[in-house]
């Protein structure tokens, strides 16, 4: 199977929209997976298991994860693609030889997967666990568990971890994304970006990327997809209304919490990216490859 990346041309608007849209169910879907499972805080603290201490691993159980995961994606050549990007330092090298990518973005230093992870784990578990978190106190409670204890956890490390990858690992691709697009808007009229670029004005580019109408049809259709995929079917197809009438996605998945995923963080951060991307678009350049940018117009 051919890479996306090396077919076709990746930095049309119009392939990168659907790697975006499709990227959107693989986090809707992973989120209302980790729903199912109570927060489990213990499992992102540092060093909050003694069988890790002993190994010699400093760090949380989500920490431990993703160096192991992602050691295996890197020996499988994962992290030679310009579309990933791995949360974990001084993986190993790849056991096979590269792809042949073409060359698809500037060279840039451009990583916000530290912000991803401590955002992920201290908003959004919280948020998309809550019913799951609730459920458990509530059966600890009958059976004489009472206090801080109801909260603690439901014992579901591997399972929840193996979740919380998957979602940040979708969440990573989707906001790196974003230099895609600067490249793709960039090389449309580079000399409409270069004067903020050389003189630093982020207000300036990130009203170039920004198209609000876009954003907004973005959040309705993510409303949409988040409501359908988190209802129950009957065998033949027919959704299965809950019991006082209310859609039945109410308690697979926080919609609202979804929608605001996307509004406050993960647009906003992409286009921290998208413009990080593009403050580093003309370094090492001298002024007459500038020159020849300013003077070149070319639609993807």
């Amino acid at each position: 199977m051919q890479s996306n990346l090396t077919v076709g041309n990746p930095l049309s608007l119009d392939r990168i929209r659907s790697v975006l849209t499709r990227l959107e169910d693989t986090i809707i879907f992973s989120l209302i997976e980790r729903a199912q499972f109570s927060h489990n805080p213990r499992m992102y603290q540092r060093d909050g298991f003694e069988e890790l201490k002993a190994s010699g691993f400093s760090g949380s159980w989500l920490e431990w994860f993703l160096k192991e995961i992602e050691s295996f994606h890197a020996k499988a050549r994962r992290y030679t693609s310009p579309d990933e990007y791995p949360f974990t330092d001084k993986l190993p090298e790849p056991i096979l030889p590269p792809l042949p990518f073409p060359r698809l973005l500037y060279p840039n230093t451009v990583n916000v997967n530290k912000s991803i992870l401590s955002f992920y784990t201290r908003t959004v578990v919280p948020r998309i666990t809550r019913s799951a978190t609730i459920a458990l106190a509530q059966s600890k409670r009958a059976k004489g568990i009472q206090g801080d204890a109801e909260f603690e956890d439901d014992g579901n490390y591997g399972s929840a971890a193996t979740i919380d990858v998957e979602v940040l690992q979708g969440i990573s691709k989707r906001v790196h994304y974003g230099k895609f697009v600067s490249e793709s808007k960039f090389l449309e009229d580079p000399a409409a970006f270069i004067p903020h670029i050389q003189n630093p004005n982020r207000k300036a580019l990130e009203d170039l990327i920004t198209k609000p109408e876009v954003e907004r049809k973005l959040l309705i259709r993510l409303a949409k997809k988040a409501a359908t995929y988190a209802q129950d079917f009957a065998a033949d197809g027919s959704q299965l209304p809950q019991e006082d009438g209310r859609p039945n996605s109410a308690g697979k998945i926080d919609v609202d919490g979804v929608v605001d995923l996307y509004e406050s963080y993960i647009i906003p951060l992409t286009k921290e990216v998208e413009v990080d991307y593009l403050l580093q678009r003309l370094d090492g350049l001298d002024e007459q490859a500038i020159q020849a940018l300013k003077d070149s117009k070319s639609r993807p």
